[in-house]
């Protein structure tokens, strides 16, 4: 694999300007061989040409030269991704503190060494990382045979007790990665007649060598944190909805809920009510939102308005099905809502959901000014490039529908411009289909008359029938075009 320009293509502005900062941090050359093979490759970017980018920097066919810079430019690439995120993170942190401590050591610094050594250990000790604790207590021990200042008994001890309490979370995350190998090998349990209930307990009681370790709040905690997130990433609501039922269930009736992992409570209610949602179970997902709802304004609300939009969309998904009318109403309180007006991206989401209930009812005037609306607000640029192709293909959608053809076809070409480089992406092959069919269906004397355009609709619905991903889309791609050709 030619890691160079995966690692150029994907880098973000801020870490393009602080490369292009560090290479010119001495006096600029006019004209930088390395500066323009890192253009090249960026601009290019998925493609690569490396005979193109040889000619342009050497006139030669020799590729020697091209090797030497690319190794270099690959280095100084790590070098400013390095410096742009040293502080990014606490394991940043305690790993450039380490660095320090050891670069004083090996100067014979020792007293400053030690300075570094014990910034690292606070910041270490300061949120319980244990595995960064054993090194640094080894790194105390180590640093004392060249200072009468530190007391290697005191550490020795200190890296015992430590030890102990690591070799349980090991424990614990052993048992996760063979959890999360069984469940991803499984793929899908009902095929395999595999219980996801079933699979974990025997995980854990395969891996867990301790009763404590077995019965570890923190292990049953973690244990729902990857089995819930490996789930919704395959889709599977119907395992989904059985486990969450039951550890929330659980973890309620031990108690094991309380101030310091509130948060997590709110987040199972969250993927309960979205899971039963996707099973069609309206009024039971409907029921957990109550629940939901009076969680908030546990622990003097101290998470109330962070979970807010969740409640919000909890009720409007369901309305959606249930009572289409109260589920705008419910968007619309949502929108003058103060706690969601602070919050800017979930007040375009408010505005994008109105603007696909509103298309439901065939209000498409309506469905067009609200989404229209968060496009001029700067949240919206937050949104990922995918997010606007799929804003865009819904526009289309509504133009259509508002027989506002002369914007279409101008804007139908701006869409295969704009995303290019998405629309060669395999899972945006049904934007892309869309964008060519309404454009078809446009510039067509009638959709029923013309067989071609019919075969590919046709095609493109076989084509959505079989992708589980389209349920991604804003809007039902499927149901829409089934009654363009009824």
């Amino acid at each position: 694999m030619n890691i160079l320009p995966e690692v150029i293509g994907n880098m973000n502005k801020e870490e393009i300007r602080n490369f292009k900062l560090f290479i010119n941090r001495t006096e600029k050359a006019t004209e930088r061989k390395d500066e323009q093979l890192f253009d090249f490759i960026r601009k290019q970017f998925p493609e690569y040409n490396e005979d193109k980018i040889l000619k342009k920097l050497y006139n030669s066919e020799d590729k020697n030269a091209l090797y030497r810079l690319k190794n270099r430019l690959f280095e100084d690439i790590g070098k400013s991704l390095t410096l742009h995120y040293y502080d990014a993170n606490e394991y940043n942190i305690i790993l450039n503190y380490l660095f320090l401590s050891r670069l004083f050591q090996s100067k014979g610094q020792a007293p400053t060494a030690y300075y570094y050594l014990n910034k690292a250990f606070r910041k270490a000790n300061e949120n319980e990382h244990l595995d960064w604790l054993d090194i640094i207590y080894g790194e105390f021990i180590k640093l004392s045979h060249e200072t009468l200042e530190i007391n290697p008994e005191e550490y020795i001890q200190k890296r015992k007790d430590n030890r102990s309490k690591l070799n349980k979370i090991q424990e614990i995350d052993d048992i996760l990665a063979a959890l999360i190998y069984r469940i991803k090998v499984s793929q899908n349990f009902a095929k395999q007649n595999t219980e996801i209930l079933d699979l974990l307990q025997k995980t854990v009681n395969d891996f867990a060598k301790s009763k404590d370790v077995k019965n570890s709040p923190v292990l049953r905690f973690k244990i729902y944190q990857s089995v819930s997130r490996i789930l919704l990433q395959q889709q599977d609501y119907k395992s989904l909805e059985k486990y969450l039922l039951k550890t929330f269930d659980e973890f309620s009736k031990e108690k094991l809920f309380n101030k310091y992992n509130h948060d997590t409570k709110l987040q199972m209610l969250t993927y309960l009510i979205n899971s039963l949602f996707k099973n069609k179970k309206i009024d039971l997902s409907l029921a957990y939102a109550v629940k939901l709802k009076l969680a908030m304004v546990e622990f003097n609300m101290q998470l109330h308005d962070k979970y807010l939009f969740y409640y919000y969309n909890s009720l409007v998904i369901n309305y959606s099905v249930k009572n289409i009318d109260k589920a705008i109403e419910i968007l619309h309180e949502a929108k003058d809502n103060a706690s969601i007006k602070k919050l800017p991206i979930y007040n375009v989401f408010v505005y994008l959901n109105l603007a696909v209930l509103n298309f439901d009812k065939k209000n498409f005037k309506e469905s067009l000014k609200h989404l229209v609306k968060p496009m001029m607000q700067d949240a919206f640029k937050h949104l990922d490039e995918a997010w606007h192709l799929k804003l865009a293909v819904f526009e289309l959608m509504i133009r259509y529908e508002l027989n506002d053809f002369d914007y279409l076809e101008h804007k139908s070409e701006r869409i295969r411009k704009d995303y290019s480089a998405l629309l060669k992406k395999e899972e945006y092959v049904r934007q892309k289909q869309m964008v060519l069919v309404i454009d078809k269906m446009v510039k067509s004397d009638g959709i029923k008359k013309n067989k071609q355009l019919l075969k590919e609709i046709n095609a493109l619905l076989d084509g959505i029938m079989l992708n589980s991903s389209s349920d991604t889309d804003i809007i039902n791609y499927s149901d829409w075009l089934k009654m363009k050709v009824s």
